[in-house]
């Protein structure tokens, strides 16, 4: 399945299309590379955090969508979603052992982080996010460990379901990098009837293929996109589109 135009990023399970949006994208915005005009196919993309259940969402544009993965744009402000525990408390608020409650919620809100361009490569285990400062200059590559992708259709929505695995690696423009959320990610461990990642080996392993990567500055790693400026009327959509809350198919 390759899509064109607009883009929805949800981390939990799920990439999703909402034909109800507006836009045809010209140039690199229109969802396969060379193809343009197909309006109104907009995605998200979610995280299962276990048990099936949708982690957080994340609206963004199909900025392409090729043989190298799919390529989405994520807005400042972007309408979000994600998962709370009775107390209102995301899961990285409170202590691991403190989250394993059977009472949860989805809260929705704003992203409140940098715009940033997000790239799930085909049938990799990762993602790598383009992160910029308060400027708008490229600050560092975001390297989320995470299941491969799963595309699914429903119609007049689709998408890819995703399993964040915590663990991630940033890499600085020089091409330096350190891993990030280790803590948490070995703290989660520790309580395997309940953690959805059963092979820490295999999670590390795929770090490492990644840095080596970057450490040669080939692709992702190479400039590409570091450049990247989204047409001025890619701004943040008003709300999320209705089925964005759909179960997750993984």
């Amino acid at each position: 399945m390759r899509l064109a135009a607009k883009l929805i990023s949800k981390i939990a399970a799920n990439l999703m299309i909402n034909d109800g949006w507006d836009g045809v994208v010209g140039g690199e915005g229109a969802g396969r590379v060379g193809v343009w005009g197909l309006s109104g196919v907009g995605w998200w993309c979610t995280v299962t955090c276990g048990g099936g259940r949708v982690g957080w969402v994340r609206p963004a544009r199909v900025v392409s969508d090729d043989e190298r993965g799919l390529l989405l744009w994520v807005a400042e402000g972007s309408p979000v979603a994600g998962e709370v525990n009775e107390a209102g408390l995301g899961m990285r608020a409170v202590p691991f052992r403190e989250w394993l409650t059977p009472t949860y919620r989805l809260a929705q809100g704003r992203w409140n982080g940098p715009p940033l361009l997000k790239f799930l490569p085909t049938g990799a285990a990762h993602s790598v996010w383009w992160f910029r400062d308060v400027q708008g200059r490229f600050a560092g590559w975001y390297v989320n460990l995470e299941e491969p992708g799963v595309r699914w259709d429903d119609g007049g929505l689709a998408g890819v379901d995703i399993v964040d695995q915590d663990l991630d690696v940033w890499v600085r423009p020089d091409r330096g990098w350190e891993w990030k959320d280790e803590d948490e990610f070995v703290e989660r461990l520790a309580f395997p009837e309940h953690y959805w990642v059963t092979d820490e080996a295999a999670v590390r392993a795929e770090g490492k293929r990644v840095i080596a990567l970057a450490e040669a500055g080939v692709f992702p790693f190479d400039g590409t996109w570091c450049d990247f400026t989204p047409p001025p009327h890619w701004t943040a959509p008003d709300r999320l589109p209705d089925g964005w809350d759909r179960p997750p198919v993984r």
